[in-house]
């Protein structure tokens, strides 16, 4: 079981093991069960997890998604991105590791994309449906579709054919801007019927998510165990 620990002004929660490391950028749940659930398995495989708290201390173990998506949508992307730099930071500097990937999913995703293309110390990106419409919201100060061609590091991108916060075009728009990179291995995972947000399992009633995520889970950690260790 992982704790929380303090990483300057900002708490964040740790499940550590070793030198091979993950920061994980939540979704619409914050710090949620599932995502400390995710960073415990991270380092039962052997991978130290550090999980960014994009709502400070607020998630769905204490605010309804109401109220958390409200929050999204004051997010800050350059405020957001420094505290995930410093993260970044925490992890090479004060936990000893060797390398570090980013995994993030929907905003986390997003922010994923976003932080790997400003800082080239990260050894692979693991986007699940990521957020990343070519028409932004107000709060988007960036274009994460565009900034993922300075991405160097390798990519795993999984995204679900029912998607209706990102439009197939964008998804095909992002997978051709990865595969231009000149560095940098582009994987995708698509998954026809599977909505916006499948790895939530809160969304596995449908049986057409939970099997998107059965299937993509397995992929990612094979794939962020190969590029960390």
């Amino acid at each position: 079981m992982g704790v929380t620990v303090t990483v300057g002004e900002q708490d964040a929660y740790l499940a550590r093991v070793g030198r091979a490391g993950m920061l994980l950028l939540p979704m619409i749940t914050g710090i949620g069960e599932q995502v400390r659930a995710w960073a415990d398995e991270l380092a039962a495989e052997g991978i130290t997890a550090l999980a960014w708290d994009p709502f400070e201390g607020r998630s769905t173990d204490n605010a309804t998604r109401e109220e958390l998506g409200g929050l999204a949508r004051e997010l800050d992307d350059d405020a957001a991105l420094g505290q995930q730099s410093a993260l970044l930071d925490y992890l090479f500097d004060e936990l000893g590791c060797s390398k570090v990937g980013v995994i993030g999913w929907c905003l986390g995703g997003r922010f994923a994309l976003l932080l790997a293309a400003r800082d080239q110390r990260v050894a692979n990106v693991v986007a699940f449906h990521p957020t990343v419409p070519s028409q932004r919201p107000a709060h988007h100060t960036y274009d994460a579709i565009a900034e993922t061609a300075g991405i160097t590091a390798p990519v795993l991108v999984s995204y679900p054919s029912a998607d209706a916060a990102v439009p197939n075009a964008d998804f095909e728009t992002l997978q051709t801007v990865l595969q231009a990179r000149t560095a940098g291995a582009t994987f995708a995972q698509y998954f026809p019927g599977a909505e916006h947000g499948f790895s939530d399992k809160s969304r596995h009633g449908k049986d057409v998510n939970a099997e998107a995520f059965r299937l993509a889970w397995p992929q990612a950690l094979a794939f962020m165990k190969s590029t960390v260790a």
